[in-house]
């Protein structure tokens, strides 16, 4: 059965043909509350979600802290992206339940997850099955999730793990070039070979710095960028809106529809 975060998010992508993401991780910012203000100033230029986390280090009380302060100002969902299973709170509306599809490491695939299915049931935290993929060069996930890294010059091999994890029953797919990569975000080759492999939301994440490559990335067919990095500046707002403005540009020229079942 799919819970209100998921159905809000099929409904803005069918709607809207494209999402913004906006990732906050409080180890990023000078203090929490700072953290919490980036986010106020994302959801206030047109973020779709909000989403909260990061590869190390986000968990206990200044994960709850920062949680609780952003829901306070805004009425977008909140979702967690953990980078371990420390990585929830009660407090947000669901999680990414992910699965490290290219992890060296069955830890990072099943076990971790299973650690967690009971807590999560028990606070009552809406499960969001993604399909997680590590692109070269990967970064601090890719490090710490022991990846078998995608080489960015063979797409077909994202659409296959991408394919495989649509077919074991995850109902989101996203690759992630690692934060801030100086090589930038996956190539637009990969981004169409997955997008065209699979019929279930394409999030791309990792390195998507200017508005017109978020635009590229759902114009060849993913459902939504995630970015984090490129907002951890003062007066967001108005670069949020940008980057919107290109992403909902980008879908009216795209011609991938995803397989929803309401």
């Amino acid at each position: 059965m799919r819970g209100n975060v998921e159905r809000y998010i099929l409904e803005g992508i069918v709607d809207k043909g494209g999402l913004l993401f906006g990732v906050i991780d409080p180890l990023d910012y000078k203090s929490l509350d700072d953290a919490v203000e980036t986010a106020k100033r994302v959801y206030e230029g047109g973020a779709d979600v909000i989403l909260v986390g990061g590869s190390i280090g986000v968990q206990g009380e200044p994960l709850d802290y920062v949680v609780k302060e952003i829901k306070k100002s805004i009425d977008i969902p909140v979702v967690l992206f953990p980078g371990n299973i420390g990585t929830i709170t009660r407090y947000a509306d669901a999680l990414y339940f992910m699965s490290l599809l290219n992890s060296r490491n069955p830890y990072w695939i099943t076990r971790a997850q299973m650690q967690t299915s009971h807590l999560i049931k028990n606070l009552g935290l809406e499960p969001l099955p993604v399909g997680y993929i590590v692109v070269e060069p990967g970064g601090t996930v890719g490090y710490v999730g022991e990846a078998d890294l995608i080489p960015r010059d063979r797409p077909k091999l994202a659409s296959a793990y991408a394919l495989a994890g649509q077919f074991m029953g995850f109902r989101f797919i996203v690759t992630d070039a690692g934060s801030n990569p100086k090589e930038g975000h996956i190539p637009l080759e990969m981004v169409k070979e997955v997008a065209k492999s699979i019929g279930i939301p394409y999030i791309v994440a990792g390195g998507v710095r200017k508005p017109e490559e978020a635009g590229k990335i759902i114009e060849c067919g993913a459902d939504a960028v995630q970015i984090g990095t490129a907002f951890e500046i003062d007066n967001a707002v108005d670069r949020v809106k940008s980057f919107v403005n290109a992403i909902r540009e980008g879908a009216k020229n795209k011609k991938r529809k995803i397989e929803v079942d309401f």
